[in-house]
């Protein structure tokens, strides 16, 4: 299966725990995924609220061009779905570059990633 599969639909990534600020090169999808999410904080009082964004990466770790929103479902008023699109930005973001395997550098660039942040159900 190609990296792309892994991150082609947003929420069917199998995350795997990964340590904060682990330093070594992530070797798969699976390991991008658990990464990029342990940098996630839901913004307050944001229960039962999901966006999925769609990026891609370049060979470095870093992204090729900004984020874009492809689903949000965040209750309230623009701002506060605004808040919610911005903090998952901010999440991506302060992960980044991300460390890649040299196999998994090779795949990667061009391929579009989607990945959904989710706050906790009540």
């Amino acid at each position: 299966m190609n990296t792309a599969r892994f991150l082609m639909m947003a929420g069917a990534l199998s995350v795997v725990p990964f340590p904060a600020g682990a330093t070594a090169p992530l070797n798969g999808m699976n390991e991008v995924g658990a990464a990029l999410l342990a940098c996630w904080t839901p913004p307050a009082n944001s229960d039962n609220s999901s966006v999925t964004l769609s990026f891609s990466f370049k060979r470095d770790g870093t992204l090729i061009g900004p984020p874009k929103t492809t689903a949000i479902h965040v209750a309230g008023d623009d701002k506060a779905r605004k808040a919610y699109v911005d903090a998952a930005i901010k999440a991506l973001n302060d992960c980044l570059p991300l460390s890649l395997s040299p196999a998994l550098a090779q795949g990667i660039p061009g391929n579009v990633f989607t990945l959904q942040f989710n706050s906790p159900k009540k």
